[in-house]
């Protein structure tokens, strides 16, 4: 539905639709009051309910975001942030509790991240970082989060198949457990006090420790999953609390039921819940699972649990959870919770399909059984529509954000209660249709040049060893070659000259003089540094895919359509409505300028295909894999023409690739297969003499290793120092990469400086595995969310390290004359 004329809407829906707006100004969230009626004790579901698996954190207009970096740069107190994150709270209470919300979850808000909020609550701190006991406060938790300035940060990695970063748990034999953060009982109890009783929500001891790694040093035959009777006395004192404070009900996380576990795994479901059946007696427990279908394996498991009361599956991306739940039953005795609103794209639900569904449900499982939820938490969408006076009215119409999903959801289940809202069905009727044949959305020309890429692999013609040599040729660069990922700096006199010049304050010829001097600075700097091959710092991009979306066809953009993607940083995806084309050149003015200000190999630098297709929200009309071929096409013109403009090394970064990667392995071979030739489309037609670049970041890459040779790309900069080196064990088993490659060397998401000597020693490990002459020197990562204080001492070490085992390499070789 969403942004319908008032007209269409009863008085009741327009204003819960108006209710779900909240002020940009912490100060002045809306007027919180006793919900009266509404304050209920959840016990039996006599009716239709509705329930929300989660909602996002940061606020409408980012106000965590904010609080947060203000704190971390000391400009305000402890007491300031935790008043922000306070408002947010009972703010988004307030609006599930206004819209009609049954089940309104409790501690799914994080100062940083739930599962380091779990590390936390288990007291599992890394010995690095010197706790020493007690309540964990935001010192531990932050140097855990981010790092200090003597202790490196704890590993970062994606949350399944999202674009969210998790904070990986480092477990050992000997870590000893206690219950260390109270934050999941204060929060139901601050939403208690102001009349919401809510539902308070943990991530699972089971997919805790699936989700967790072994603590360096640890034997590799060491699993987490064997603490699982060390945490438990932990979860149990955490549910003592809750049904003291008054809980009824209770909600497990148990996302990684939908992956491919084997018995052992399966079993430590069943053992976790019986260890906790006594403390569970007197709660109603959901288990929620989410982002796949659950396989039958794991069907059986959850459906057979102690001690639970209802299950939660999500039914948007499991379709075949519906054909399990009708070929082996449900549990008379259980609630099902039916995801049935997407949490994971900002697509209107198709209200009828929807209803559809549930009725199919309804009649497997009874109405007094079956709630309508959300497909998984909406941490994963943008949070307000309304903040959104931008947008093209049609397009608006046919979208939903988190405060509009929740709409939906409670519009369901009130349709099955016999209270359907006919002019709340009759608009998303006419949005559903309007998408579907609107010309904003269709270009035939595009459809039949992207179908028609099926014919080839569209590899290039030469061998990456030889087209290596010719380049080097060209180049002349050292052994251990030197340079950044992409992004410097934004600095706020940068931003306030990109903000200025889109509210037209400044002309066109004042921004370019302006970007092309910080362009000069970042070029000038990196030559002072001796790197190699130079970036130009991407001043003008306020993010890597939105800078792209916005000069090709088929996107829309919001003002405040923010995503979390970790910590404080948020991403503001694009939305993918229509076929994709590129009208004009998007990089190609900034990219010669800079080359012409340094006589050093600039690169060109491009996001790939795939990258920008799983950092957007995408169109669910057609494949993705149809959507991607089409921006490869894009990307591919754009590669063409900075090879013409005379760029001779062209990064095509693919930090997300790993990233889509489908959660169960039967359906990996097919995406890795599209994803990889869409990759190759885009510089399948360029010279031996140009260099190719991609960049990966943040995932696990050793399982994808053969497709990412694949890619056939001549060099790939990949993160390594924060996950542990992990990536160099796959050369240690004998992989065989032929392309140039640098592993990270310093983790740019912490403010900690590497010394010089920390970097050697990366190298040295780097040049164990790797030949010298294949091997690259780089960050993990982008520069954009560092400050110059520390980027600058950082690239110094860097460049110093490359230089002191290049100095080391030569003297060998004279010693082996």
């Amino acid at each position: 539905m969403l942004r319908i004329k008032p007209s269409l809407l009863s008085s009741s829906s327009a204003r819960l639709h108006r209710s779900l707006h909240v002020s940009s100004d912490s100060s002045h969230f809306l007027p919180f009051r006793k919900l009266g009626c509404r304050f209920f004790r959840m016990g039996h579901i006599k009716a239709m309910a509705s329930h929300v698996v989660g909602y996002p954190r940061m606020g409408p207009k980012r106000e965590l975001k904010f609080a947060l970096e203000s704190f971390w740069d000391g400009k305000s107190t402890a007491e300031e942030l935790q008043k922000v994150a306070k408002d947010l709270r009972i703010s988004i209470w307030k609006q599930m509790a206004d819209a009609g919300t049954k089940f309104i979850p409790s501690n799914t808000f994080s100062y940083y991240d739930q599962v380091l909020d779990t590390t936390a609550m288990l007291g599992a701190v890394p010995p690095r970082y010197g706790w020493a006991g007690g309540e964990i406060g935001f010192d531990v938790y932050f140097s855990m989060a981010r790092g200090n300035a003597t202790l490196p940060a704890m590993e970062m990695t994606k949350w399944f198949d999202t674009n969210y970063h998790y904070i990986v748990p480092e477990l050992g034999p000997d870590l000893k457990f206690s219950y260390a953060s109270h934050k999941v009982v204060s929060e139901y109890k601050e939403a208690k006090e102001i009349g919401v009783e809510t539902v308070p929500v943990l991530v699972g001891p089971v997919s805790y420790l699936l989700l967790s790694k072994p603590a360096k040093g640890v034997e590799k035959s060491f699993s987490p999953l064997s603490l699982l009777g060390k945490i438990i006395p932990v979860y149990k004192e955490v549910l003592a609390d809750l049904k003291a404070a008054g809980a009824t009900w209770v909600q497990f996380d148990e996302p990684t039921l939908v992956l491919d576990l084997d018995f052992h795994q399966l079993k430590a479901f069943t053992d976790a819940y019986l260890q906790m059946e006594e403390s569970l007696s007197g709660l109603k427990v959901i288990v929620e699972t989410y982002f796949a279908d659950v396989p039958a394996g794991a069907y059986k498991t959850i459906t057979s649990l102690k001690g639970i009361s209802a299950i939660g599956f999500d039914l948007v991306r499991g379709e075949k959870t519906l054909e399990l739940i009708e070929s082996l039953g449900f549990p008379s005795s259980k609630y099902l919770f039916a995801g049935v609103v997407d949490g994971r794209n900002i697509w209107a639900n198709d209200l009828t399909a929807s209803l559809k569904t549930l009725k199919a449900l309804e009649s497997k499982v009874g109405k007094e059984k079956l709630v309508v939820s959300t497909s998984c938490s909406l941490l994963h969408t943008a949070v307000d529509l309304v903040n959104e006076i931008k947008l093209d009215s049609e397009i608006k119409s046919w979208l939903a954000f988190a405060a509009q999903k929740i709409l939906e959801v409670n519009a369901l289940a009130n349709a099955l209660n016999g209270q359907k809202d006919e002019a709340f069905f009759s608009a998303n009727v006419a949005a559903q249709a309007s998408r579907k044949s609107s010309p904003q959305v269709n270009d035939e020309a595009v459809k039949k040049a992207a179908s028609a890429l099926r014919g080839s692999d569209h590899r290039r013609a030469t061998p990456v060893t030889t087209r290596l040599d010719a380049q080097q040729k060209k180049l002349n660069l050292p052994i251990l070659p030197t340079t950044t990922i992409g992004s410097f700096p934004q600095t706020m006199d940068l931003r306030r000259v990109r903000r200025e010049y889109k509210a037209n304050k400044i002309s066109e010829e004042e921004y370019v003089k302006a970007i092309k001097e910080e362009i000069n600075k970042v070029v000038k700097l990196q030559e002072e540094l001796g790197i190699d091959v130079l970036v130009h710092g991407e001043p003008e991009r306020n993010d890597m895919v939105e800078y792209f979306g916005e000069q090709l066809k088929g996107f829309a953009f919001t003002i405040n359509g923010w995503v979390q993607s970790y910590g404080s940083r948020c991403v503001k995806p694009p939305i993918i409505y229509g076929d994709v084309s590129r009208p004009n050149p998007m990089t190609v003015f900034w990219s010669t300028a800079a080359q012409s200000m340094t006589a050093r190999p600039m690169k060109g630098m491009l996001t790939g295909p795939v990258t920008i297709l799983n950092w957007s929200f995408v169109r669910n009309d057609q494949p993705r894999f149809e959507t991607c071929y089409q921006i490869a096409l894009a990307i591919k013109d754009e590669v063409e023409d900075l090879e013409s403009a005379g760029i001779q090394v062209i990064q095509i970064d693919e930090a997300a690739l790993r990233e889509g990667l489908p959660l169960r392995n039967s359906d990996q071979a097919f995406y890795l297969d599209w994803a990889v030739h869409s990759f190759r489309i885009t510089n399948c037609g360029v010279k031996d003499t140009t260099q190719i670049h991609t960049h990966m970041c943040y995932s696990n890459f050793n399982d994808i290793i053969h497709s990412i040779i694949g890619m056939d790309s001549d060099v790939i900069t990949i993160e390594n120092s924060r996950s542990d080196e992990k990536l160099l064990s796959v050369f240690r088993e004998g992989v065989k990469y032929h392309a140039g490659i640098g592993p990270g060397v310093y983790d740019i998401h912490s403010p900690r400086i590497p010394m010089t000597e920390e970097i050697a020693d990366r190298i040295k490990k780097m040049l164990a595995v790797l030949d010298m002459n294949v091997l690259w020197v780089n960050p993990d990562c982008g520069l954009k969310t560092r400050k110059y204080t520390e980027v600058k001492p950082a690239l110094t070490n860097m460049v110093a390290a490359a230089k002191l085992l290049r100095s080391q390499l030569a003297e060998c070789q004279v010693r082996q004359l």
